[in-house]
C-alpha cells in the first residue's frame, strides 16, 4: 500500500492573480467556482459540482474534466476528458492560468562551480532534454557537452524571439549533477513551476524557456536520492482517454481486471453457443 503520509503537498499557484495558492495533498480535490463568484476558482466538495477533479497520490498526477465543461486546457492543450500532469504544468480553467507546483523550491547553488565543459560519459550514462512543449516537441538533446540556450545561432536550443536574449542560459553535467546556469537573462527560467536564474537539476525536473517551451530532464542512471520521497508522474506525457475515467472515484486498476476477464469468458461463451446452434 502507499504511504501517502510522507508525501509533500502540491500547490496550484495563480497566475498574474492575487489569490492565495490551494493546497494539493493525496486524494481527490474539486475545484469550481468558489462562493458563487465567477472570477474565483477554489475548493470544492462533490455536492458543488466541481469543474474539475484533480486526484493525487504518489504514481502521479490527473486532472479529469467534468461532462459538459470546455475551456480547460494544460500547457495549451485542451483537455476534454483527462489528463496526466507533472509538477511545473500550466493550467487554464475558464481563461484562469494556474501552475501546478511542488512544496519544494528548485535546490539553487550557493556558489556556481566552474564550467564543466564537455564531459565523459563512457560508462553509459545518459542524461538529456526532452522537449514537451514548443517548437522542440519531441526532440531530444543530450547533456554529452553543455547546451547553450538563446536566441544566437550558435545556441543548441535556439529560440527565435526578439525578445529573448541571445545567450539565456546554457545546462551542463557538474559531476554527476545537472546545473542550469543563467547567463545574464531578463526573465529567467522556470523550473517545477518556479522562476529561477541557477539551479541543480533532478532527473524528471521540468524547465520551461520564455514561457512556451517545455522540457523535461531524463537521466535514468543517476542517482535520484533526493527525489525519493518527491511526486514523481508515472509518464510524461498528457493525454486524453478515449473511455470514461473513473481517476475521482479512487478506483484501482486491480479491482477491474476481474471484471474484464469475466467479460471476456461471457464473451467467448455466447460465441461458442452462437457456432454450435448457427450450424445445427
Amino acid at each position: 500500500m502507499i504511504d501517502c503520509r510522507r508525501m509533500d503537498p502540491l500547490k496550484l499557484r495563480f497566475v498574474g492573480r492575487d489569490q492565495p495558492e490551494l493546497m494539493l495533498g493525496a486524494g481527490m480535490h474539486g475545484i469550481g467556482r468558489a462562493n458563487g463568484r465567477a472570477d474565483t476558482l477554489g475548493l470544492l466538495d462533490e455536492a458543488q459540482a466541481p469543474l474539475v477533479r484533480f486526484f493525487v497520490d504518489r504514481r502521479g498526477v490527473w486532472l479529469t474534466v467534468a461532462d459538459g465543461v470546455r475551456g480547460v486546457h494544460v500547457n495549451g492543450r485542451e483537455i476534454r476528458r483527462m489528463a496526466m500532469l507533472r509538477v511545473g504544468d500550466a493550467v487554464y480553467i475558464d481563461g484562469i492560468e494556474m501552475r501546478l507546483v511542488g512544496a519544494r523550491p528548485p535546490q539553487v547553488p550557493e556558489k556556481l562551480p566552474k564550467d564543466a565543459g564537455d564531459v565523459d560519459v563512457a560508462d553509459g550514462t545518459r542524461v538529456l532534454l526532452r522537449g514537451v512543449g514548443g517548437q522542440y516537441h519531441g526532440r531530444s538533446f543530450t547533456l554529452e557537452r553543455s547546451r547553450l540556450v538563446g536566441r544566437t545561432e550558435e545556441a543548441d536550443i535556439r529560440i527565435d524571439d526578439p525578445a529573448f536574449a541571445d545567450r539565456h542560459a546554457r545546462l551542463e553535467l557538474v559531476g554527476d549533477r545537472i546545473i542550469l546556469r543563467d547567463l545574464g537573462s531578463v526573465d529567467g527560467s522556470v523550473v517545477n513551476g518556479e522562476s529561477v536564474r541557477n539551479a541543480w537539476l533532478q532527473p524528471g525536473d521540468q524547465i520551461v524557456f520564455d514561457a512556451h517551451h517545455r522540457f523535461v530532464v531524463e537521466a535514468p542512471a543517476l542517482r535520484r536520492a533526493e527525489r525519493e520521497t518527491r511526486l514523481t508522474p508515472v509518464d510524461e506525457h498528457i493525454f486524453e482517454l478515449e473511455t470514461p475515467a473513473d481517476a475521482g472515484k479512487g478506483r484501482s486498476t486491480a479491482w477491474r481486471l476481474p471484471w474484464l476477464l469475466l467479460a471476456a469468458l461471457v464473451l467467448a461463451g455466447l460465441l461458442a453457443l452462437l457456432l454450435l446452434f448457427g450450424s445445427a
